[in-house]
């Protein structure tokens, strides 16, 4: 081939090739020099196109349902409100024995004008009327007084002052008390001082009941139970011979019979003795 030819044969080459790249570039609405980039040319390797680097996955956490209310732990329930625990109080202390109580009261002197009873002794001690001990002051010749817990009081005090002497035997210092009235006077001498009782009442005492004798030695002669306020006297004898003459022959452990007879006052004055 002459060189004219292959001159000829060359341009028809280029300008077929620059007709192919022209149509790329209408396609793609990019120069060949856009499409190759920059660097591109003759010579030059045309280089990928850079891509971002890829973000990290971020960790997504699960989610986790509620969980149902389950039952409250003892340990942290809260306490119910309870009443505040009541404080106890000491129980009271027992009272004394009545010999740790009682205070005997003086010995005195009894005068009876009305039935000519003077100067009589009336000897206080523990315990209630007509009891044994009583009955043995009694066998002396002179009156007995009881006193304590199940006894009276002594000679002035708010109570029941309690005097008992025989009607028949040893010597009989008290033989004419069922004759003393309404209104007389009684005198006990007692410490320096003269007590004066006015008679109110007589009454009946039986040894055989309960309630009697409760009625005789209460603090109210007549109404045990009930709280006194004054100062009161029972002076009380046998009733042999009322009961003898009855038929009623009952006695008790000391030979007393069954009923006596009381003859009750009130105090009405105090003064100082001769």
């Amino acid at each position: 081939m002459t060189r004219s030819r292959r001159t000829r044969t060359g341009v028809a080459a280029a300008l077929a090739a620059a007709v192919l790249g022209a149509g790329a570039g209408a396609l793609t609405g990019c120069t060949p020099t856009d499409l190759a980039g920059p660097g591109s040319g003759p010579g030059s390797s045309v280089a990928p196109p850079a891509t971002a680097p890829a973000a990290p996955p971020v960790a997504v956490s699960p989610v986790v349902p509620p969980s149902p209310p389950g039952p409250v732990s003892p340990a942290t329930a809260p306490a119910a409100s309870t009443p505040p625990a009541s404080v106890a109080r000491p129980a009271p202390p027992a009272p004394p024995a009545p010999s740790e109580t009682a205070v005997r009261p003086p010995v005195a002197e009894l005068d009876i004008p009305s039935i000519g009873v003077d100067d009589l002794r009336v000897v206080p001690y523990e315990g209630t009327t007509d009891d044994r001990p009583g009955t043995r002051i009694q066998d002396r010749g002179i009156a007995a007084s009881p006193y304590g817990k199940r006894g009276g009081v002594g000679p002035g005090d708010v109570g029941n002052y309690l005097v008992t002497a025989h009607r028949l035997s040893a010597g009989g210092p008290l033989r004419e008390l069922p004759d003393v009235d309404v209104g007389d006077k009684v005198l006990v001498t007692a410490e320096g001082r003269v007590y004066e009782y006015r008679i109110t009442d007589t009454r009946s005492t039986s040894f055989r009941s309960a309630r009697s004798l409760a009625e005789q030695r209460a603090p109210v002669p007549g109404s045990p139970g009930e709280r006194p306020t004054q100062a009161m006297i029972t002076l009380s004898t046998c009733a042999t011979p009322e009961d003898d003459a009855a038929g009623n022959t009952w006695r008790d452990a000391q030979g007393n019979p069954e009923h006596r007879i009381d003859k009750v006052g009130v105090l009405v004055s105090v003064r100082p003795g001769p």
